[in-house]
C-alpha cells in the first residue's frame, strides 16, 4: 500500500435504499466506474452481476452481511501446522491485474460464467491506481500460485475474490493479512455474502443495520501503521 495519505473524495452518488423483496438490490446501472464504486462502498453497497451473460451492473446491500472481525480470526489446526513450514513468499500490490485476472478464471459450479469480466477488471484496476484497491500475492519459486484482492477505505477492508493454484496458498495469505490488518488497527473485513471458506476463519452474518453502523464508525479512521510493510514483514517471517 502506498504510504502517502489518501485523499478521500466526497460521495458524489447517493444510492436508493435496498428493496427487501428483491433480496437487497439497490440499483441497476449500465456502467461501472470509479464514482459509482467508491460511492457504493461508502454506503455499504457492492456490485455483483454476470458480465458474460450481458447483465447490467446490479448493486446489492443484502439484509444479512457476512463479515470477519480481526479479533475473531480462527486458524484451523491443519492450516496452523502448514504455516509452521510455509514454502511461500508473500507480497502486496505487486501484481494487482494478474491477481484479478486469475480470480476471474476460477470455476464456480453455481455460476454459468464469471462475475469478474473485462468491465470489472478495468474498474478495479482504476481503484488500484488511485490507492483504494489492493492485492495480496503468493509466490512459489517466482510463480504466482494464489492471492486475493479487495478495497481498503480507512479501517475497513472489503474482500472481493481470491484464487488458489497450490494448496493453502490463498488461505495462508488471508491469515497473514488478517493478522497484519489487526496489528495496523484494522477493524472490519467485509466478505459480503456467506462462504464456507471465510466461515472457517471466524466469519459471521450480521444485520445490514449493524454492518452499516460499524462501517460508518471505521471508514474514515486511518490505519496506525503501513499495511503493506506490516503484512510483508509478518507473512515472510520464517519460524
Amino acid at each position: 500500500m502506498n504510504s502517502k495519505k489518501l485523499s478521500y473524495p466526497d460521495c458524489p452518488i447517493i444510492f436508493p435504499p435496498p428493496i427487501k423483496k428483491n433480496g437487497g438490490i439497490v440499483a441497476i446501472t449500465e456502467e461501472l466506474n470509479f464514482p459509482l464504486l467508491y460511492s457504493a462502498y461508502l454506503q455499504g453497497i457492492f456490485p455483483w452481476y454476470n458480465e458474460d451473460e450481458g447483465d447490467d451492473v446490479i448493486w446489492w446491500s443484502p439484509e444479512l452481511r457476512f463479515v470477519l472481525l480481526p479479533q475473531d480470526l480462527h486458524i484451523p489446526s491443519r492450516l496452523n501446522r502448514f504455516l509452521k513450514h510455509n514454502p511461500f513468499t508473500y507480497t502486496m500490490d505487486n501484481a494487482f491485474e494478474e491477481v484479478i485476472i486469475n480470480c476471474a478464471k476460477i470455476y464456480r459450479p453455481d455460476q454459468k460464467g464469471t462475475w469478474i469480466g473485462s468491465e470489472m477488471i478495468k474498474a478495479y484496476c482504476e481503484l488500484f491506481s488511485l490507492g483504494f484497491a489492493h492485492s495480496v500475492e503468493v509466490w512459489n519459486d517466482n510463480r504466482l500460485v494464489g492471492g486475493f484482492y479487495g478495497v481498503l477505505i480507512g479501517q475497513v477492508f472489503f474482500g472481493e475474490s481470491m484464487f488458489t493454484l497450490e494448496d493453502n496458498s490463498a488461505k495462508s495469505a488471508f491469515v497473514h493479512f488478517v493478522q497484519a490488518f489487526k496489528e495496523c488497527g484494522g477493524k472490519l473485513i467485509d466478505s459480503q455474502v456467506y462462504t464456507d471458506n471465510i466461515a472457517r476463519f471466524g466469519g459471521k452474518n450480521i444485520s445490514r443495520t449493524a454492518f452499516l453502523r460499524m462501517e460508518q464508525d471505521f471508514l474514515f479512521q486511518e490505519l496506525k501503521k503501513p499495511l503493506n510493510e506490516t503484512f510483508c514483514s509478518l507473512a515472510n517471517k520464517k519460524n
